[in-house]
């Protein structure tokens, strides 16, 4: 381990011993703290786990945690493993979009996406087979999702020939894909990032059909017929109509444009707390603090819960299966950090340097 780690992971063990000890002081008078204070405990215990351990993830991982906590908090800390997803995504859409011109080269990435979904759960698997419907924009998927990384990073006119990619994108059968009654049952946060993503780029906007076709495809009296992997699809993709919005945290959003949303989890606040994950509380929560609602009770509850749910073995928010495997719980617990340790303002980017 470089010296520069190591160092990191003594700091890093260091503070989270000190806040073991302010978090058991909490518990021995959880009546005597205050609930902003608890909250912003319990973020600071997880936040001390992750960062002990973060040069050890994925590059994957470390930008995903990067990315969003310094889009919440601004702070330099963050920019290295952000700029090293930069380097690394330059490099790939290079690669990438000079191979959009070879002779069917998309129809093997296509299959091979399909071919290479993962079907470990049944929730892959239900896409896996959607997936088999819509080959190309199974390839297709990826590659919108790393251009509006890039646009989202200030670098896409670096890109050589990204405009060829984005008239790629054009000629695809997206208004069909993402108004499906049968992908909206199964893929409802990716079709809400996707309709946001292609708007963001310039490519085309379907925001109205895809929130009409959304509507359509859950009316508010098919709510309680809905099984518990349903409604999470559901409320997953009610969230991200928000999260894509708000350009993934980089910019508030208009509250009434997106009160359908707002209204919807009001009205299932109850089955909300009782059913969603963490992980779909955690951006519930952050859908109203994204539209400058920072008071509404619901934020609170989410709040009470998340702080209660840190296991104090462990320093992070266990699956809902008990597992306490710090690299697969990094989505759950950076939305526990970002909500419970919410500033209230945002910053852009980080852009390319």
């Amino acid at each position: 381990m470089s010296q520069p780690n190591l160092h990191m992971r003594l700091l890093s063990w260091l503070a989270l011993s000190v806040l073991v000890m302010q978090l058991s002081a909490c518990a021995v008078q959880p009546s005597a703290v205050d609930p902003a204070e608890r909250h912003r405990l319990a973020a600071e215990r997880i936040r001390a786990t992750y960062e002990a351990v973060l040069p050890e993830f994925s590059t994957s991982k470390r930008r995903h945690y990067a990315q969003r906590l310094y889009r919440v908090t601004g702070d330099a800390r963050y920019l290295p493993a952000n700029r090293e997803y930069m380097a690394h995504l330059e490099e790939r859409l290079e690669a990438e979009i000079a191979e959009l011109a070879v002779p069917g080269q998309v129809e093997r990435l296509s299959r091979q996406s399909v071919e290479g979904y993962p079907r470990r759960t049944e929730k892959q698997r239900a896409r896996a087979e959607m997936f088999t419907e819509w080959a190309e924009v199974a390839y297709a998927r990826g590659l919108l999702f790393r251009l509006v990384q890039a646009h989202y990073h200030g670098m896409l006119d670096e890109i050589t020939d990204h405009e060829r990619a984005l008239e790629y994108l054009g000629d695809l059968p997206w208004a069909e894909f993402l108004t499906d009654p049968d992908v909206l049952g199964v893929y409802a946060a990716q079709v809400a990032n996707q309709v946001h993503f292609l708007h963001q780029l310039g490519v085309m906007d379907l925001r109205r059909e895809v929130e009409a076709a959304f509507r359509r495809r859950y009316p508010p009296d098919t709510l309680a017929t809905l099984t518990a992997e349903e409604y999470r699809n559901w409320l997953y993709g009610l969230t991200h109509f928000v999260i894509a919005a708000s350009r993934y945290y980089q910019q508030e959003v208009d509250a009434e444009a997106y009160a359908w949303v707002l209204e919807s989890f009001e009205a299932q606040a109850g089955r909300i707390m009782r059913d969603a994950t963490e992980d779909i509380q955690a951006e519930v929560a952050l859908s109203f603090l994204l539209t400058g609602r920072d008071g509404h009770p619901l934020v609170g509850r989410v709040r009470d819960a998340l702080a209660a749910a840190v296991d104090p073995a462990s320093g992070m928010i266990p699956s809902p299966g008990g597992s306490t495997d710090l690299e697969r719980g990094e989505h759950r617990n950076v939305l526990a950090i970002m909500v419970l340790g919410w500033q209230g303002r945002l910053y852009p980017g980080p852009v390319s340097p």
